[in-house]
This record gives C-alpha cells, sequence and structure tokens, in this order.
C-alpha cells in the first residue's frame, strides 16, 4: 500500500518525465516527429522486397477479410515489434542516462522506465492511428475489433514495462546488458512471425537423434501471441481466441510483476553504482 502510495503520489512527475522523453526524442531534427512514419516505412519497404520479391513469401489472404497486401500484413505485425523494441531499449539506459537525478534526490525510481515506455507508447499509437487508416482506405473495417486491439496494447505496455524494469536494473550492474540485448532482439526478431507468416513453421523437425514439437516451442513466445492477435483482429477482422488472451494477459502480468520484483530488490544500492 505504501508503494500505491507513492506512485499516485508522483503522477505529475511521471508526466513530466513522459513529456521530457517525448520533447528530447525528436529534439534538434528537421523531420521531427515525420520520423516516427517514416522509420516503419522504410523498414516495410525493404522487408516487402526482400521477402516479398526476393524470397517468394506470400501473405496469407485474411479470412474472412480477404486482404492480401503483403506491406498491410507486415506492418500489422511490425508496429507492435517495434514498441517493444523501442521500449525494451530505451529502458534499458534510462537509469545510467539519468544518474545525476537518482543521486541527488528520492522518487520510485521505476516511474523512470514507465516514463520512457510511456513515450514508446505515444509513438506507437500515432503509428498505429496511420496504418488503421490505410486499412480503412483498402476495405478492411476495423471499428468492432478496435476495443480488442486497445486491450492487447495494454497488455503488450505491461510486457514492456515489465522486461524494462529487469534489464533495466541489470544494466547499472552489468554494462554488457545492453550489448548483448541486441543479439537477442536479432534472434527474438526471427523467431517472430513478422516477415513470414507462422504457417511456414514446421509442426515437429528432427534435431539430430531428437524429434522436437517446433510449433509448440515456437508458441512460447509470447510475441508469436501478440503478433497473431493484432492480425487477427486488424487484418483478418476475427477476435483472437479468449485462449490467447488469456495467455497474454498472465504472461504480461506476471512479466510485471517479475520486473517490478527484482527491481525492487536491486534498486538499494543503485546510486552506489551509478
Amino acid at each position: 500500500m505504501t508503494t500505491v502510495a507513492e506512485y499516485r503520489n508522483s503522477r505529475e512527475l511521471f508526466v513530466n518525465l513522459t513529456l521530457r522523453e517525448l520533447r528530447s526524442k525528436y529534439k534538434r531534427s528537421v523531420l521531427g516527429w515525420a520520423w516516427s512514419l517514416l522509420n516503419p516505412l522504410a523498414t516495410m519497404f525493404i522487408f516487402t522486397l526482400v521477402f516479398k520479391y526476393f524470397m517468394k513469401i506470400q501473405a496469407p489472404t485474411g479470412r474472412p477479410s480477404g486482404m492480401n497486401i503483403f506491406a498491410l500484413y507486415l506492418l500489422v505485425a511490425l508496429l507492435p515489434w517495434n514498441y517493444v523494441n523501442a521500449g525494451v531499449f530505451g529502458s534499458i539506459g534510462t537509469l545510467v542516462g539519468n544518474s545525476n537525478l537518482i543521486k541527488k534526490t528520492y522518487f520510485p525510481r521505476e516511474l523512470l522506465v514507465a516514463a520512457q515506455v510511456a513515450a514508446c507508447l505515444v509513438s506507437f499509437l500515432i503509428e498505429m492511428s496511420i496504418l488503421l487508416v490505410a486499412l480503412q482506405l483498402f476495405g478492411n473495417f476495423w471499428l468492432p475489433f478496435l476495443p480488442v486491439a486497445l486491450v492487447l496494447t495494454v497488455f503488450l505496455s505491461l510486457f514492456i514495462t515489465g522486461l524494462g524494469l529487469v534489464f533495466s536494473v541489470f544494466n547499472v550492474y552489468f554494462r554488457d546488458v545492453q550489448h548483448l540485448m541486441g543479439i537477442v532482439f536479432q534472434v527474438w526478431f526471427y523467431m517472430t512471425p513478422i516477415v513470414y507468416p507462422v504457417q511456414l513453421v514446421p509442426i515437429k523437425a528432427r534435431f539430430g537423434h531428437w524429434l522436437l514439437p517446433v510449433m509448440t516451442l515456437y508458441r512460447m513466445n509470447p510475441l508469436v501471441g501478440f503478433v497473431e492477435a493484432f492480425r487477427r483482429c486488424l487484418y483478418d477482422l476475427r477476435m483472437p481466441t479468449w485462449q490467447s488472451m488469456t495467455y497474454l494477459l498472465l504472461v504480461s502480468v506476471a512479466t510485471l510483476f517479475a520486473g517490478l520484483i527484482v527491481f525492487s530488490r536491486l534498486e538499494g544500492k543503485l546510486a552506489e553504482e551509478l
């Protein structure tokens, strides 16, 4: 209860920290917030060129929407991935980057991570809004599925915050974390059905003498569930299964609580380590 009261009393600080992140994101940039649109569009163009035209990977036809546009199929998954990538990597360096503030005064240090994620959330919502307009122009009437997409966004934000809390405090004690996570995220990207349909993943595969349940292991990746759920809502125009929504809720809440526990255990010596 004391912790909850601290968070409640720090609402104004949280808002100010979030606004600071938003203002500094594209400070002294000529294009400013236009980069929030240009970056995913450039990535979409490159991936579409490589995976659709060079590697001949076709987007599955949306059921029941009937949509078959690879660029939109890619963006529906790429934008949530970019949100995870920006939120976690931004959080990793936020404690080190605010070392002077941490040393000078006391406040809930978790707010630094939460403000970083909130700033990335604003960018994500702007990008998603443009994507929704594009989907509508191509005939996808997504409005009935918008509440589910917003719930998924809340789940994803909790998941990102939990990861951000863990890796931000680890990075204070072990500065190799930010470099290690660069490699982990490269692997994680291709272990998630962003640039290819999940149907290409085999149900089982033999590795040496072992026959492994590849699809079962693959679906343990929470981002597989998030990507598929966003695609079902916005690309296919059908509801995610209640089993998948329950799994994503449990994973998100568990990740957040694990992050809070790890952060509270290690934050005691932050000022000394910084």
